[in-house]
């Protein structure tokens, strides 16, 4: 290979990754490698809340015959809110560049809030799950069947 050859490869390896060496596989790109992760979490973020959604149309159309009406209602507000709030910093994870060095506490720092918030759905989506959508006169049908 002439010395140009070596320097295009050079300039093609480092240009994949700052760590990349000749010789050596071209390492992963971490740029890439989170806007692919963060689109395939925004994925999942848009299909809970479309189901989210959903739950709250059917519970607004039963109206407050629902035993725990207000709970429910007031549960899914607050999950699609969550939800609209890690989609809003996972734009913010994608923009930035990961191999700033500067930037990496601010990453940190949003990945966990994203992380947390994430965790506070599903926690929230249990208590929705579990509260159910019975109307008193359901409710009322079930205990006497237990009596």
């Amino acid at each position: 290979m002439t010395r140009n050859g070596e320097a295009a490869q050079r300039t093609r390896l480092k240009d994949t990754h700052l760590d990349a060496r000749p010789g050596n596989p071209a390492l992963l790109n971490m740029n890439l490698y989170t806007n692919k992760k963060s689109a395939a979490e925004s994925m999942l973020d848009v299909a809970l809340l479309m189901a989210n959604a959903s739950q709250l149309k059917a519970v607004l159309e039963q109206g407050p015959n629902i035993t725990f009406y207000t709970p429910t209602v007031t549960l899914i507000g607050l999950s699609l809110c969550l939800q609209v709030a890690v989609g809003v910093l996972l734009v913010f994870t994608v923009r930035w560049n990961l191999n700033d060095e500067q930037e990496h506490w601010r990453l940190n720092f949003v990945e966990n809030l994203a992380t947390s918030q994430v965790f506070i759905i599903v926690i929230v989506n249990i208590f929705i799950a579990a509260l159910g959508g019975k109307t008193a006169e359901e409710a009322n049908r079930c205990e006497q069947q237990h009596i």
